[in-house]
């Protein structure tokens, strides 16, 4: 795939990170001041559960849309248009009341999501040589997950002192940086840029065209024909973190009411508490980062992605034996710290083995299978707490979540070890732990 040819341009990189960071915020804003006025209003795990369904559902549902039109639209048109749409939507919001009028517009909030979020993802690799890769994709997920550390934080506050109205105008006004940071940054993809990958900055085509570690091969022609179907490693990524996800999502519903009931928190509390978990992401994601670029064997990446996946898991099982929701604070940094590292890792080994003409559809895809696994557990969330108590279902999840992690060991490994054998295969010794980035594929 295509990288910055010469220098990095880290204006853009910021751009994108400040545009994210600030969206990401309204996005969680608006989400917990939404929770939260439901479970204040005596609304059960089914309202909730909904809610968040209709928050995730156009994810996936729009993703084989969304992805060929980051791919194929010029970025800051798509920029632009999605974010001043998402202003209006979201004004419209803090005004609705109708309960069937709030879930429709929730929806349309993130039919827009599902536009901007492969847009964004797919642009950094662009933006960046090789080399700078970790740790520019470090800085777009500290900005994504801080702003998920303050919005439900900030939510708690204003939810707390004035409703919901204003948090829901405060996140319309975060839509108005997405839209300054896609007419200012530089970098573009999509539309006449597909065709010539030469004016996105791109570098020669020997540049970072060579099969990756333990990957699926140079990509044939200009990587138009991609499909991550026919790359075992990814599919085994996908589907391993979409099943843990499945596995231990109901926790995205059963912790409002494990906090604000069980363990008897404040509004503020329960934002504070929630954020120790996005605060372990930011620390997580830079922490792991080096290790992304020491390892260059892909195979290799995707095992301790999945190792970091067990010990988030790992973390949600502790939780539930805590007396207080103040003790949630350190078992949640440590989770949110995996959880960091995992998601570095895996859009590391995203962009290595992409091409750059079809990343955006690459984003979508996994955002699709990742929010559609949340899917899962949401409904499953929201029937449970019809049936027990928050406490033992925190419990199930933190279980049912390591037993995944454990049944997708032995597929990963064995898409390990075929993606190493087809590289011998190819001619190309795989590189050791200590080789350079700039030799493999490519990484976000």
């Amino acid at each position: 795939m295509s990288f910055a040819s010469d220098r990095s341009r880290w204006s853009d990189v910021w751009l994108a990170t400040v545009a994210r960071g600030v969206s990401s915020c309204g996005d969680f804003l608006a989400a917990s001041a939404l929770t939260l006025a439901l479970q204040s209003a005596g609304a059960g795990g089914t309202a909730v559960s909904g809610l968040l369904i209709a928050a995730t559902l156009p994810l996936v549902a729009l993703a084989p849309l969304t992805g060929r039109l980051a791919d194929r639209v010029d970025s800051r048109t798509l920029l632009v248009g999605a974010g001043l749409a998402q202003a209006a939507i979201c004004l419209a919001l803090a005004y609705a009341r109708h309960p069937a009028l709030v879930i429709g517009l929730v929806a349309l909030l993130a039919a827009g999501l599902a536009v901007t979020q492969p847009v964004l993802s797919a642009l950094v690799p662009a933006m960046v040589r090789p080399a700078d890769l970790p740790r520019a994709s470090a800085l777009n997920q500290t900005a994504g997950t801080l702003g998920a550390l303050a919005g439900p934080a900030l939510a708690g506050l204003l939810v707390g002192g004035f409703g919901t109205r204003l948090p829901l105008l405060v996140d319309a006004a975060s839509y108005l940086v997405l839209v300054a940071a896609g007419l200012l940054i530089r970098t573009r993809r999509g539309g006449a840029r597909a065709a010539a990958p030469a004016t996105t900055g791109a570098g020669p085509p020997t540049r970072g065209a060579g099969p990756a570690t333990g990957g699926a091969g140079p990509i044939a022609g200009d990587g138009r024909g991609w499909r991550l179907r026919r790359d075992r490693l990814l599919v085994a990524m996908v589907a391993s973190i979409a099943g843990v996800i499945g596995a231990v999502g109901a926790i995205n519903v059963i912790e409002v009411f494990f906090i604000r009931e069980t363990l008897g928190s404040s509004t503020t509390v329960y934002g504070l508490v929630t954020g120790s978990w996005t605060l372990g992401v930011v620390l997580g994601a830079w922490a792991l980062a080096p290790l992304a670029r020491r390892i260059t064997d892909d195979g290799r990446l995707l095992g301790t992605g999945l190792l970091l996946l067990g010990g988030c898991c790992v973390a949600v099982l502790v939780s539930a034996a805590v007396p207080s929701a103040w003790l949630l604070v350190p078992v949640w940094l440590l989770g949110g710290m995996a959880n960091g590292g995992d998601n570095v890792l895996n859009h590391v080994l995203l962009a290595r083995r992409v091409p750059q003409v079809a990343l955006g559809r690459a984003y979508a895809v996994f955002g699709a299978a990742t929010q559609g696994a949340s899917m899962v557990g949401f409904a499953a969330g929201g029937l449970l707490l019809e049936l027990a108590e928050p406490r033992p279902l925190v419990a199930v999840c933190g279980l049912a979540g390591t037993l995944a992690v454990g049944a997708f060991a032995v597929p990963v490994a064995r898409a390990a070890r075929a993606e190493r054998v087809a590289a011998a295969r190819r001619g190309g010794a795989v590189p050791g732990p200590d080789a350079e980035l700039a030799t493999s594929r490519a990484a976000r």
